[in-house]
């Protein structure tokens, strides 16, 4: 897991790692004021917490993707597959039953018992997210087990991701499981960056300290 030198990493290690964790973060607050039904008195929360998700729910697998950005091997295109396949299929979800039906349900107004063609849409989201979820969970295995390979005992941090996948595949954002487990995938991918970020930081230190040592 080596990472380029970015200005923000040669910067400050701590703030390039926090970087990874505002999506997860985001959601995860988005989450403790997320309805746990949709009604007509709902609707409008549930909504209006759905649009910003459409930019979120990517962005946690960007993270998860930026931990072997500028790697090549056959690992790190296969993280980068299932956070595609995640950030896709979640952000489907995203739009159908969140969107899509939030929306519909409050244009119908307080006096329209909610129609079977908004159930439908659930019908519709709700295994398009699992599908997902499922990648979301095989990615966070792959992306682990390719940093302990690398960082060894520095990668452990990096365990949170896996409870914080599974709570996400069942309890979306919802609180409290997914709220947890959203604010898991957070830290966890934040932690591997941290790890990265001073690694790569100790070895430029190390080349650098030995092209002086090394000067007459």
């Amino acid at each position: 897991m080596d990472l380029p030198r970015t200005p923000v990493l040669r910067r400050s290690p701590l703030l390039y790692a926090a970087l990874f964790a505002v999506p997860g973060l985001g959601l995860a607050v988005a989450g403790l004021f997320h309805p746990h039904s949709l009604s007509y008195e709902t609707s409008g929360l549930w909504y209006g917490l759905h649009l910003p998700g459409l930019l979120f729910f990517p962005l946690v697998g960007v993270a998860l993707v930026m931990l072997v950005r500028g790697r090549t091997d056959l690992l790190s295109w296969a993280i980068r597959l299932t956070a595609y396949v995640y950030m896709t299929f979640y952000s489907a979800l995203d739009v159908v039953s969140g969107i899509g039906a939030g929306y519909v349900t409050r244009e119908l107004g307080p006096d329209v018992p909610r129609p079977d063609a908004v159930s439908l849409m659930f019908r519709i989201g709700t295994p398009l997210g699992e599908v997902g979820s499922y990648a979301l969970m095989a990615c966070v295995v792959l992306v682990l087990a390719d940093a302990v390979r690398r960082m060894r005992v520095a990668a452990l941090p990096g365990v949170l991701l896996l409870p914080g996948a599974y709570l996400v595949h069942v309890g979306h954002i919802f609180s409290p499981e997914g709220v947890v487990g959203m604010a898991l995938l957070a830290v966890g991918s934040a932690a591997l960056a941290y790890a990265a970020a001073t690694r790569a930081g100790g070895s430029a230190g190390n080349a650098t300290s030995g092209a002086l040592h090394a000067s007459p």
